[in-house]
């Protein structure tokens, strides 16, 4: 496994939309690893290929109960709305306040080509729509409805 370097804000990559996976095969999984060990070296919960400068449609995410590795996600479902603090590796030290669904179900394929289907809520939820939204170009700092420096707490 490798450490890659993270792609930061203002690189014309992260703007881009990726391009479907077609053929999962060692490249793809060696892939998922490498981006797995950069998101835990860099301490985060999750990351998109564009992230790692490939702009593929792969992301890997643990928020503290379990890795997960999508390949082709795409979103299904989308139920209710909540309005939450991000973060980004691509974006150091800024964070900002991003509206997302409090649940999604996400159809993908794995690191075997099996197609799967997972239903989330919390942080999980937020993290695979904050992902794919990298697949597609986006990033939250795009659709914040503030951003502030540093890691602040919310002031209610």
């Amino acid at each position: 496994m490798a450490i890659m370097e993270i792609v930061k804000a203002g690189s014309p990559l992260l703007k881009e939309k990726s391009a479907p996976i077609t053929k999962i095969d060692k490249n793809v999984r060696q892939l998922l690893d490498d981006m797995a060990e950069t998101m835990y070296k860099y301490e985060g919960v999750g990351i998109a290929a564009p992230q790692v400068g490939k702009s593929l449609c792969a992301v890997v995410i643990d928020v503290g109960k379990g890795r997960k590795e999508m390949i082709n996600p795409i979103i299904v479902e989308r139920e209710g709305n909540v309005s939450d603090t991000e973060g980004c590796l691509s974006v150091p030290d800024i964070y900002g306040e991003v509206d997302r669904a409090e649940k999604v179900t996400v159809e993908y394929y794995n690191r075997w080509n099996k197609r799967k289907k997972l239903s989330a809520d919390g942080l999980l939820a937020r993290c695979i729509q904050h992902e794919i939204d990298h697949l597609e170009g986006r990033l939250f700092i795009d659709i914040a409805k503030s951003v502030h420096k540093g890691r602040e707490e919310k002031k209610n």
